[in-house]
């Protein structure tokens, strides 16, 4: 296993520059639930609702998109991440959309709060940062009350096109992320013993090579994984075909390992 340590102090650093270089007003929050592109997010949604009232726990917030808008939703919501200018901008954005939530700086691995807390524990795109799995299911679990539920969202392992888009987004990424696998999922069982899964993005991907080759975007300009919410329905006549034939292709045995993401989602049994 590799050296948490060092993980953890590279994360930190890199996060914090992108925290540092970011705008309040140039984060796409409600764009990250409501743009067409948001399919992962529109799925955790349908399952969660309604949100009024559920403590939440936002493991990697991030910017703090998602934390914000399920403060908007009426969610109690507390914002953790490995980055402490991640957690000071998730708070200022908060304040800026005039909610509010609570900030913790803390790792995946490490998830210090009350066992039995939250209604609701949401990860996206953490899973392939956390070296130790096995701790952050594990973690996940202790958070969550009995009969809470956990969601996440990250990128799957097995994908040539993205695989390649990774080797050229180096300056956009962290250099020790690792995508889902089969064996993630098995770990999660372990923890959620009905735990789900849900893949998205396949055709759709050609939304990533458009990027690319038409609009000459390279990856190490832009996340390509944030720019999807920049999108407009118009904008994306062309697009919503092949959104339609994921609805099936995604679905099929095997196929589905070749997707861009995964949704895992699942219930801590009731005490």
């Amino acid at each position: 296993m590799k050296d948490s340590s060092d993980i953890h102090r590279k994360e930190t650093a890199f996060h914090d520059d992108w925290a540092r270089s970011t705008k309040l007003e140039e984060i796409n929050v409600r764009e990250a639930f409501e743009c067409p592109t948001a399919m992962e997010n529109q799925f955790i949604l349908r399952w969660l609702q309604p949100l009024n009232g559920l403590r939440v726990l936002d493991v990697g917030a991030g910017l703090g998109e998602s934390s914000v808008y399920f403060a908007l939703q009426g969610a109690r919501v507390t914002a953790s991440d490995i980055s402490p200018g991640m957690v000071e901008t998730a708070k200022s954005l908060a304040a800026l959309h005039g909610v509010e939530v609570d900030g913790l700086v803390m790792t995946g691995e490490d998830l210090q709060v009350p066992a039995e807390s939250f209604d609701v524990v949401y990860l996206a795109n953490v899973i392939h940062h956390v070296t130790d799995r096995d701790r952050l299911f594990a973690g996940v679990r202790r958070a969550l009350k009995p009969g809470g539920r956990f969601c996440s969202f990250d990128p799957v392992a097995y994908n040539p096109v993205i695989n390649h888009y990774r080797r050229m987004a180096t300056e956009v990424r962290t250099e020790d992320e690792s995508p889902l696998r089969r064996a993630d999922l098995e770990l999660a069982r372990r923890y959620f013993p009905d735990v789900r899964h849900r893949e998205f993005w396949l055709a759709s991907l050609a939304l990533f090579i458009k990027y690319w080759l038409v609009d000459g975007v390279h990856p190490n300009q832009d996340r390509y994984w944030k720019r999807i919410y920049k999108e407009t329905r118009g904008g994306l006549f062309w697009w919503y075909p092949l959104r339609a034939a994921d609805s099936i292709l995604t679905r099929l045995p095997l196929l589905h390992w070749w997707c861009w993401n995964a949704v895992l989602y699942g219930t801590k049994p009731p005490a």
